[in-house]
């Protein structure tokens, strides 16, 4: 991935796991990479990735199982 200069990395893998999580690539509840697999996908530092991860979370779009991994959240559409 070529990374724009005007923008923080991690925000810019961040959009990408966002839109994977969105268009289905990433399913509810199968397993989003973990630090080291975007380490090496994206060619990030370990605390870039940790960023991006802790990020999807405060979003709502993963959760983590202690000892399993990160996992995509059940998304429920939204109410009108």
């Amino acid at each position: 991935m070529e990374f724009a200069s005007d923008r923080p990395r991690w925000r810019q893998v961040h959009e990408v796991i966002v839109e994977r999580i969105r268009t289905g690539q990433y399913p509810a509840r199968s397993r989003v990479p973990s630090t080291v697999a975007l380490m090496g996908e994206f060619g990030i530092a370990n605390v870039t990735a940790q960023k991006v991860l802790r990020q999807l979370r405060a979003d709502g779009l993963i959760y983590t199982e202690v000892g399993m991994g990160s996992f995509v959240a059940d998304q429920s559409p939204p109410q009108d």
